[in-house]
C-alpha cells in the first residue's frame, strides 16, 4: 500500500508511489465520477460554438436526484427556491465541468506515469509526481471522490464502530476501507503541499 504523498527534497513537487492495483482503483473511481457528472441533463452539449457555450445560462434549476450529486452540488439558498434555482442555473454546469476535468487530471497523470490500460504485472508500481498546481487539482478531486463514496455508503460522523465491526469480507467494509484510503491520500497530499 502506498505510503501517501511526500514533498520531494529538492523541488516543490510532491510524489507518491502506488501499486498497480491502487493506481487502477484510483483511475476507476475518477472515471466513475466523470461518468456520473456527465450522466445528467445538467451537462451542456459539447458540439457548440464556444461563444454560445460561454454565454449559455440554461443549466438546471432543480436539485439533482442522485444523492451524490446533491452532496457535490448542494442547494445554495435553502429558504428561497427561486434564488436557489437561479444560482444553480448559472453555476452548476460550470462546476460539473470543473469537477470532471479535475477527475480527468487524476486519470491522465496516472496513465502518463505508466499505468497501462489493464495492469497485469502484480509488482508494477506507478510513481506520480505532481507540481503545485496539479496537486491542488488532485486535492479537489480526492475531496469529491471521498464525498461521493461517503454519500453512497451513508457514512456519518462518529459511526466508526459500525464500520470496524463489519467483517473484512463484507463489501461495505471493503468500500469503507477505500473511503479511508482516499482520506489518507488527501491528508498526506495536504501535508506535503503545506
Amino acid at each position: 500500500m502506498t505510503s501517501g504523498f511526500v514533498r520531494h527534497r529538492r523541488s516543490k513537487r510532491v510524489i507518491a508511489t502506488f501499486s498497480a492495483f491502487e493506481a487502477d482503483l484510483l483511475r476507476s473511481l475518477a472515471a466513475q465520477l466523470v461518468e456520473l457528472l456527465h450522466n445528467e441533463s445538467a451537462v451542456a452539449a459539447t458540439e457548440r460554438d464556444p461563444l454560445e457555450a460561454l454565454l449559455d445560462f440554461s443549466g438546471p434549476t432543480t436539485e439533482p436526484e442522485d444523492p451524490v450529486l446533491r452532496r457535490l452540488f448542494p442547494t445554495a439558498y435553502r429558504e428561497d427556491a427561486e434564488a436557489a434555482g437561479e444560482f444553480r442555473r448559472y453555476t452548476e454546469s460550470t462546476l460539473r465541468d470543473g469537477k470532471s476535468r479535475a477527475a480527468g487530471t487524476i486519470i491522465d497523470v496516472l496513465e502518463e506515469a505508466g499505468l497501462p490500460g489493464e495492469p497485469t504485472e502484480e509488482d508494477l508500481v506507478i510513481d506520480v509526481e505532481l507540481d503545485q498546481e496539479t496537486a491542488l487539482v488532485w486535492m479537489r478531486s480526492l475531496t469529491d471522490l471521498r464525498l461521493a463514496l461517503g454519500t453512497r455508503l451513508e457514512v456519518e460522523e462518529g459511526d466508526e464502530d459500525y464500520w470496524y465491526a463489519l467483517p473484512d469480507e463484507d463489501p461495505r467494509a471493503q468500500a469503507h476501507h477505500i473511503y479511508e484510503w482516499l482520506g489518507f491520500l488527501q491528508e498526506t497530499l495536504v501535508q506535503s503541499v503545506s
